[in-house]
């Protein structure tokens, strides 16, 4: 009952599963290397962290391995498959969860100045996110993401006093996985991280990829040194374009896709 897909262009059985479920896992799209880079990377930009829980954004500018990860292969294809060919990351969040630590709150992603669900029902997909697991989380309590398979789809909130609880429905799937594994899934569906009681802190990486007419959530501007060294496509998925005159005509311009 696990929303297993592969890497590579969505197929129709994972469309079919993407809409059923609101996510789909992906398991060893990272490789050992990528996995070692990217977490000793995110190591370094929280080297100064306290908080417990703390998802610090645009990272990727000043940590080539994380912005590897903006355009992998194993994320633009089902980017592609749900959008189309018109899309931009909207923001990246390195995110730790402290060893021992816990900041257990069920939500939807979205805006809090005005809630994708007042838009329309059900939750449109504003927001996909593609979350890299770092760390090891095969076991529950390591910082896992915890989920409500279809929520995305219910016209009825998860209950207020249910939202700091660990379990919260007997139809909650909470994702064991090992380091390396990609979780895609809507803004719509409810989500939490669990508690992490291991002795080491638990590190994913989030890239957020929204309609090219969502403003940036993690920068006003992208820092033009940086961009001069991405690829063409990995400057047009960050929406490295100069703004048309009327955004909403068709001039927002085709991604170089490298495929």
């Amino acid at each position: 009952m696990i929303p297993l897909a592969q890497p590579g262009p969505m197929t129709e059985d994972e469309r079919f599963m993407f809409e059923c479920y609101g996510y789909l896992i992906i398991e060893d799209v990272l490789t050992q290397t990528e996995i070692d880079e990217a977490l000793a990377a995110s190591q370094r930009v929280h080297a100064e962290t306290t908080e417990v829980f703390s998802p610090l954004g645009n990272t990727y500018e000043k940590e080539p391995a994380l912005a590897r990860l903006i355009d992998h292969p194993s994320v633009i294809p089902k980017v592609r498959g749900l959008y189309g060919d018109k899309f931009v990351m909207q923001s990246g969040w390195c995110a730790r969860l402290a060893a021992n630590g816990s900041i257990v709150g069920w939500h939807q992603d979205g805006s809090g100045a005005y809630g994708f669900e007042k838009v329309a029902h059900p939750v449109p997909l504003l927001q996909l996110r593609a979350s890299f697991s770092l760390t090891d989380q095969s076991r529950e309590n390591m910082g896992n993401m915890m989920l409500i398979p279809g929520s995305h789809r219910c016209p009825y909130p998860l209950p207020q006093d249910k939202r700091r609880e660990v379990e919260v429905s007997p139809i909650q799937h909470n994702v064991l996985c090992k380091a390396g594994t990609m979780l895609l899934f809507h803004n719509g569906v409810w989500h939490s991280p669990m508690p992490n009681d291991e002795d080491f802190d638990r590190y994913n990486m989030h890239y957020i990829y929204s309609p090219p007419w969502m403003r940036r959530a993690d920068r006003f501007v992208s820092d033009t040194a940086f961009m001069a060294e991405q690829s063409p496509q990995r400057r047009a998925v960050m929406g490295d374009y100069e703004r048309p005159d009327a955004p909403f005509a068709g001039g927002v311009p085709e991604i170089p896709f490298e495929d």
